[in-house]
Protein backbone atom coordinates (compact mmCIF):
# COMPACT_ATOMS: atom_id res chain seq x y z
CA UNK A 1 0.00 0.00 0.00
CA UNK A 2 2.12 2.90 -1.27
CA UNK A 3 -0.39 5.75 -1.16
CA UNK A 4 2.28 8.25 -0.13
CA UNK A 5 5.93 8.94 -0.78
CA UNK A 6 8.54 11.26 0.68
CA UNK A 7 10.02 13.85 -1.65
CA UNK A 8 12.62 16.05 -0.01
CA UNK A 9 11.02 17.67 3.04
CA UNK A 10 7.39 16.92 2.08
CA UNK A 11 5.05 13.95 1.81
CA UNK A 12 3.10 13.43 -1.41
CA UNK A 13 -0.21 11.69 -0.73
CA UNK A 14 -2.16 10.22 -3.66
CA UNK A 15 -5.92 10.53 -3.24
CA UNK A 16 -9.05 9.58 -5.10
CA UNK A 17 -11.69 12.09 -4.02
CA UNK A 18 -15.37 11.12 -3.89
CA UNK A 19 -17.30 14.41 -3.60
CA UNK A 20 -20.93 14.88 -2.54
CA UNK A 21 -20.77 12.08 0.05
CA UNK A 22 -22.94 12.05 3.17
CA UNK A 23 -19.90 12.76 5.37
CA UNK A 24 -16.19 13.40 5.00
CA UNK A 25 -14.17 10.32 5.87
CA UNK A 26 -11.45 7.98 4.70
CA UNK A 27 -13.13 5.18 2.79
CA UNK A 28 -10.35 2.76 1.85
CA UNK A 29 -7.33 2.28 -0.36
CA UNK A 30 -8.07 1.78 -4.05
CA UNK A 31 -5.04 0.74 -6.06
CA UNK A 32 -2.27 3.07 -4.90
CA UNK A 33 -4.59 5.89 -3.81
CA UNK A 34 -6.35 6.72 -0.57
CA UNK A 35 -10.06 7.05 -1.31
CA UNK A 36 -11.60 9.92 0.65
CA UNK A 37 -15.32 10.65 0.70
CA UNK A 38 -15.99 14.38 0.84
CA UNK A 39 -19.21 15.96 2.12
CA UNK A 40 -19.04 18.91 -0.25
CA UNK A 41 -20.05 19.49 -3.84
CA UNK A 42 -17.32 19.55 -6.49
CA UNK A 43 -17.99 23.18 -7.41
CA UNK A 44 -16.02 26.38 -6.92
CA UNK A 45 -13.33 24.58 -4.91
CA UNK A 46 -15.69 23.52 -2.10
CA UNK A 47 -14.67 19.84 -2.18
CA UNK A 48 -10.96 20.74 -2.34
CA UNK A 49 -11.31 23.06 0.66
CA UNK A 50 -13.18 20.37 2.60
CA UNK A 51 -10.53 17.78 1.71
CA UNK A 52 -7.68 20.05 2.89
CA UNK A 53 -9.51 20.95 6.11
CA UNK A 54 -10.25 17.26 6.81
CA UNK A 55 -6.65 16.20 6.23
CA UNK A 56 -5.32 19.07 8.36
CA UNK A 57 -7.63 18.14 11.24
CA UNK A 58 -6.96 14.40 10.92
CA UNK A 59 -3.19 14.91 10.85
CA UNK A 60 -3.07 17.74 13.42
CA UNK A 61 -1.40 20.24 11.14
CA UNK A 62 -2.28 23.69 9.84
CA UNK A 63 -4.63 24.00 6.85
CA UNK A 64 -2.02 26.11 5.08
CA UNK A 65 0.35 23.11 5.20
CA UNK A 66 -2.02 20.91 3.18
CA UNK A 67 -1.62 21.82 -0.49
CA UNK A 68 -3.16 20.18 -3.55
CA UNK A 69 -0.15 19.78 -5.84
CA UNK A 70 -1.92 18.14 -8.78
CA UNK A 71 -5.53 17.35 -9.64
CA UNK A 72 -7.18 20.63 -8.61
CA UNK A 73 -10.09 19.88 -10.99
CA UNK A 74 -9.84 16.08 -10.97
CA UNK A 75 -10.91 13.33 -8.59
CA UNK A 76 -7.35 11.99 -8.73
CA UNK A 77 -5.20 14.31 -6.63
CA UNK A 78 -1.73 14.48 -5.16
CA UNK A 79 -1.63 16.40 -1.89
CA UNK A 80 1.55 17.84 -0.38
CA UNK A 81 1.92 17.50 3.40
CA UNK A 82 4.68 18.50 5.83
CA UNK A 83 7.15 15.73 6.62
CA UNK A 84 6.37 16.08 10.33
CA UNK A 85 2.98 14.34 9.92
CA UNK A 86 4.44 11.07 8.67
CA UNK A 87 3.83 9.09 11.89
CA UNK A 88 0.26 10.40 12.20
CA UNK A 89 -0.37 9.59 8.53
CA UNK A 90 0.96 6.05 8.94
CA UNK A 91 -1.23 5.58 12.03
CA UNK A 92 -4.26 6.96 10.18
CA UNK A 93 -3.66 4.62 7.25
CA UNK A 94 -3.18 1.69 9.61
CA UNK A 95 -6.46 2.49 11.39
CA UNK A 96 -8.30 2.98 8.10
CA UNK A 97 -7.30 -0.38 6.64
Amino acid sequence: MAVFRVSGDVILLDIKAVPAASKTEIADVQGNRLRVKIAAAPEKGKANAELCAFLAKSLSCAKKDVVIKTGETSRLKTVMLPLGVRQRLESLLGAGS
